[in-house]
């Protein structure tokens, strides 16, 4: 009993990256019961690290879609809510769960998104359409609410750039905005909007439009930029479109971006074994990503070596299309509101598995999303509830620290 304290003691101090095909795929194969005197022996060589754990590899994700953000974080109407209209529930949830990073405002909502519409005084902002959703947003939850709910959560923000229907100039405001203290344009009008310490935001996620780091390299030489890798391999462009971009953007970027969503559906045939495995091709696409990376390097004869973001991933299968991917106009729609189950978590369990395997160059994840959509905390008007997914990720969030072993 005491060998097994030690190990336990022990294994709590690293990340452990063991894959779900080789735990979950033996258990499942088995055809009879193993012998109760039957020995099970883990050996655990301290010398094999893969790289020293960063937190922001269990980061999360909040999109202006369905109640991730009204109804979900910010409820202003709400019995449950502060004076800053903050679901006071949902925030001590996710303070004591310790979240590290959250990406914000998105996501698809993000190609769209001005974010000036989502600054200043409430009663001005404008309500508009987001086209990404077919939903209504009425700006009341922007920028500088998102910045105050991380200082009370306790976590750093991972803030996304439009350069879908933005330019590389309203980005870079967005950065000065933020991260310049004062005497300019933009610190000014955060002062002006009651913000007089800038926020000095280190991640920022950007789009395609790859002149854009180049504008923001101006404004400040102390953030950390994201380019837009491909959407995923079911991508016809997927590796080209990475390529292509890298080729003319990585001097001027320090990350690529991946997503990847999985479920249990045609390409598993329902099987579970298969399932609860495939977190194994999010190994591969991870491997693929990293090619092209090194590829480009080498064509540039670069010095710098990029890491992976792994902005977006989990398990999503079933809210996938009809009413549930269609806002139909209304202000928080009830979107992509995955029910998991028990296959689901394990599945989840894999993922986080593949993410510390990786963990030398994947150095920022996101579990996508974090409240009411296809996420771990679900709410109503009288509480919040742990779906099955939320518990492999509060256990690496708890018990994963110092370097993370190859066993």
């Amino acid at each position: 009993m005491s060998s097994r304290r030690r190990f336990l003691q022990q294994t709590s101090t690293v990340g452990l990256a063991w894959s779900a095909n080789a735990v979950f795929g033996r258990l499942l194969a088995q055809t009879r019961p193993a012998s109760a005197n039957q020995a099970v022996q883990i050996f655990v060589d301290s010398r094999r690290t893969i790289a020293p754990l960063d937190r922001n590899l269990f980061g999360s994700f909040l999109e202006h879609l369905g109640r991730a953000i009204y109804e979900g974080i910010y409820d202003p109407g709400s019995k449950l809510s502060d004076s800053n209209g903050f679901r006071k529930d949902v925030l001590q949830e996710i303070r004591q769960l310790g979240v590290p990073i959250i990406r914000y405002p998105g996501g698809n909502f993000v190609s769209g998104y001005n974010w000036l519409d989502g600054v200043g005084p409430k009663q001005d902002r404008p309500r508009v359409l987001d086209k990404a959703w077919n939903s209504m947003n009425s700006n009341q939850f922007g920028t500088n609410e998102f910045m105050a709910w991380c200082k009370a959560v306790g976590t750093q923000p991972l803030m996304g750039l439009n350069l879908g229907t933005g330019t590389p100039e309203e980005a870079a405001a967005l950065v000065e905005y933020c991260n310049v203290d004062k005497g300019t344009k933009w610190s000014d009008l955060r002062r002006k909007h009651g913000v007089s310490e800038p926020y000095n935001v280190k991640n920022w996620c950007i789009g395609n439009e790859m002149d854009g780091p180049w504008q923001i390299g101006h404004i400040t030489d102390s953030v950390q930029l994201i380019a837009c890798g491909s959407s995923g391999p079911f991508m016809p462009t997927y590796l080209e479109w990475d390529r292509e971009v890298l080729e003319q953007c990585y001097d001027y970027v320090d990350g690529l971006s991946l997503h990847r969503y999985l479920g249990n559906n045609d390409e598993t045939g329902g099987q579970s074994s298969k399932f609860v495995a495939m977190n194994l091709s999010m190994d591969r696409q991870i491997g693929e990503t990293l090619a092209v990376c090194d590829l480009v390097r080498g064509h540039k004869r670069s010095p710098k070596k990029l890491w992976l973001s792994f902005d977006e991933w989990n398990v999503w299968y079933r809210a996938r299309s009809g009413a549930a991917v269609d806002g139909n106009r209304q202000e928080a729609p009830h979107l992509l509101e995955e029910v998991y189950n028990l296959e689901d978590a394990l599945l989840v369990g894999g993922m986080i598995n593949t993410l510390l395997r990786n963990s030398d160059r994947v150095k920022v994840a996101c579990l996508a999303q974090l409240v009411n959509v296809i996420a771990p905390i679900m709410t109503n008007a009288n509480g919040l509830f742990r779906q099955t997914i939320y518990y492999p990720y509060s256990w690496a969030l708890q018990y994963a620290r110092g370097h993370v072993l190859n066993v």
